[in-house]
């Protein structure tokens, strides 16, 4: 009698773990279901980014995407760049809009990922404390600069400059992240910042800061934030891949006609204001370019070069970093409103 109740029993343990396994499988298939697949069928592409004027694609592309297509493309905003990266490389989203020397730093780290994107150029500034009368770098020295990390191209700017200019080790560079500065600065806590707007159009609205220098001024072409994907969507999803950088590419079509329209979609995003996004997005007139999308393997290279010269990587070998065949077969034909934005033949 003993033994048959100790028989039923290891059979009802083994059923019991059998039924707990097969629910904790449906479970973690609903959610994976869930978080890759709306209400109605669409497909959900999670696309990571900061809420910078150079990403301004992502939450245009989750708009126009709600309502029409067979993908929603669902803008993530991350509060760092750090966490950012790392959910890429944990697979928690599908696409990064981040700044480019990170995609070089995830590459050489063994990450498979592709540049396919460049995000608007010509949209990072220098500004500083309004009381300090910065007009240029070398009235700056002894005192402390913000750059959103290590790993970006406004750290690279700013060094590269000191190195020129003779100026090494005698100006501070700080990390910090974008959402920080322009109330650290207000406080004066910061003495200045390099970052992509609208950060920086934040305090010179406000009158707290002077401007020192737009980017472009010493760095023609600048690239700020670009988008990567790993190599394996490409392989498994091309199609996707190129529904989001032509959408991304036609986005700017759009903004650079509608920059009144476009600022208060993204400032519903950002959660800033609308005349904030508007002011970074036209001031000065027809600064931002939207035009230069078009990922290339010697730009990367400049930078993968200087960040070895400045004792950020030991080595700059970049080899299969940059996947332009998307960028250079996007079509910008007929963008007449920001529904317009995905084409409706859409994937192929």
């Amino acid at each position: 009698m003993p033994y048959e109740w100790i028989s039923r029993w290891r059979l009802s343990l083994v059923w019991r773990i059998v039924l707990v396994a097969a629910g904790w499988l449906c479970l973690i298939s609903a959610l994976h279901y869930g978080l890759n697949v709306e209400r109605g069928g669409k497909k959900v592409v999670r696309v990571g980014y900061m809420p910078v004027i150079t990403n301004l694609a992502a939450p245009l592309l989750d708009y126009a995407s709600r309502d029409q297509g067979d993908v929603r493309f669902q803008a993530l905003k991350f509060s760092s760049f750090a966490e950012l990266g790392e959910a890429l490389r944990n697979d928690l989203i599908e696409a990064a809009f981040m700044i480019a020397p990170l995609a070089i730093v995830l590459r050489q780290q063994g990450e498979d990922v592709k540049v396919v994107y460049i995000g608007n150029r010509h949209e990072s500034t220098l500004v500083a404390r309004k009381d300090l009368r910065v007009t240029t770098l070398a009235d700056l020295v002894g005192k402390t600069v913000a750059v959103p990390m290590r790993y970006s191209g406004h750290n690279l700017s700013i060094r590269r400059l000191m190195e020129e200019q003779g100026l090494t080790d005698k100006i501070k560079v700080v990390e910090m992240n974008p959402p920080d500065m322009a109330s650290s600065l207000t406080a004066g806590s910061l003495d200045a910042y390099f970052v992509g707007e609208p950060f920086a159009a934040k305090t010179l609205k406000s009158g707290d800061a002077s401007l020192v220098y737009y980017v472009e001024t010493v760095w023609p072409n600048f690239i700020c934030n670009l988008t990567v994907v790993k190599q394996k969507l490409i392989q498994e999803e091309p199609a996707v891949v190129e529904q989001m950088v032509e959408g991304a590419a036609r986005s700017g079509v759009w903004a650079a006609r509608n920059p009144q329209a476009a600022a208060k979609i993204a400032a519903q995003y950002w959660n800033q204001p609308a005349e904030l996004v508007e002011y970074a997005l036209s001031t000065p007139p027809n600064r931002i370019r939207y035009d230069r999308f078009l990922p290339k393997q010697e730009e990367m290279q400049q930078m993968a070069d200087l960040m070895v010269r400045f004792h950020l990587l030991t080595g700059s070998d970049i080899a299969g970093l940059v996947e332009d065949q998307f960028a250079k077969s996007a079509n910008l034909d007929q963008v007449t409103d920001v529904e317009s934005i995905l084409r409706p033949s859409g994937l192929k």
